[in-house]
């Protein structure tokens, strides 16, 4: 079984390095798996947070998409707990 929680910094990184390393969470997460959490900071603008957003809401394994407990965070939520 997976970890519950997948941590993915996303600092520095372009839009489509981003996708490739979200996409690739989403790949390994199993049943054990109820989060993604997306650290992309918040001091050089919120490309990567609207990319989350837009890119993820509708996705097929991703209940939903919410702010984290900062900023700098975005949690693609997998299922409940």
């Amino acid at each position: 079984m997976g970890k519950p929680i997948i941590d993915i910094d996303l600092h520095g990184m372009f839009r489509d390095e981003a996708i490739i390393a979200i996409d690739k969470a989403l790949k390994s997460a199993d049943s054990g798996t109820y989060q993604i959490r997306l650290v992309h900071g918040y001091n050089h603008g919120t490309s990567l947070k609207n990319m989350i957003i837009d890119e993820y809401r509708y996705h097929p394994k991703v209940l939903r998409v919410q702010p984290g407990d900062n900023l700098g965070t975005t949690v693609l939520v997998l299922r409940e707990l």
